[in-house]
C-alpha cells in the first residue's frame, strides 16, 4: 500500500500541501513515540492548544491518527493506516527538509 499513488497524494496533501503541514508532521513524529493528549502535544511542541486540536482533527479525518478515550484527556496515537505508510511519510519528510 505504500506504493499506492492515492495514498502518496493524501500524504502530500496533509503534510506538504498546506501551511499547517509542518506542524502536523511534528505532531505525528511526537506520536510515533507513544500516545499523547492535546495538552501534552501543545506543551511538547510549543504550539497553541487550539491549533493542536485543529491539526488533530485534520489528522483524524484523514485517518492519520486515532483516539482512545472520551472528552478530557483523549489520547491520540498513530493509526494503523499511517503505520503501514511510514516509509512514504519519511520520504516526504526528507524531501521537505531538503527543500528548506
Amino acid at each position: 500500500m505504500a506504493g499506492d499513488p492515492h495514498t502518496r497524494r493524501l500524504l502530500w496533501f496533509v503534510f506538504a500541501g498546506s501551511r499547517g503541514g509542518p506542524n502536523r508532521l511534528r505532531m505525528v513524529s511526537a506520536l510515533r513515540g507513544g500516545p499523547l493528549n492535546a495538552n501534552q502535544l501543545s506543551g511538547l511542541l510549543g504550539l497553541d492548544y487550539k491549533a493542536v486540536r485543529h491539526h488533530l482533527g485534520v489528522l483524524e479525518r484523514n485517518s492519520m491518527v486515532e483516539r482512545a478515550g472520551e472528552r478530557y484527556g483523549v489520547a491520540y496515537f498513530v493509526s494503523g493506516f499511517l503505520e503501514a505508510n511510514l516509509g512514504a511519510l519519511d520520504e516526504i519528510s526528507e524531501k521537505l527538509d531538503k527543500s528548506k
